[in-house]
């Protein structure tokens, strides 16, 4: 059997009615930058991470505005590929019945 577990993913809220709709696609990535400021999909696969780690990517927010905290639910973490930098991916899309918003409108943070 493997483990399954609630991660979370950070995105701009530009993206929100997108995600809502579709999920989490790479291909659709356009309306903003990624969270590390990157134009288009560093991989085929949407990053996400665990609770503990999703200070860190609020506060590399740099898509120019605010972002949303999305929980992905039941991820299989055996599923799981590194980038090469210690951030892991699902490589596959998420659909949208797997994907809920649990914050909004986080604003970046000065100085970061």
């Amino acid at each position: 059997m493997f483990d399954t577990a609630d991660l979370f993913h950070v995105s701009s809220v530009l993206n929100r009615r997108s995600i809502a709709q579709h999920g989490l696609d790479w291909t659709r990535m356009g309306a903003a930058r990624g969270i590390a400021g990157s134009r288009r999909p560093e991989v085929e696969g949407i990053f996400v991470c665990r609770d503990e780690d999703t200070g860190f990517f609020l506060r590399i927010n740099n898509t120019g505005g605010p972002v949303d905290l999305w929980c992905v639910d039941g991820v299989d973490e055996g599923l799981l590929l590194d980038n090469g930098n210690g951030f892991f991916y699902l490589p596959d899309r998420i659909p949208a019945a797997r994907v809920r918003l649990v914050r909004a409108d986080i604003p970046p943070e000065p100085g970061f």
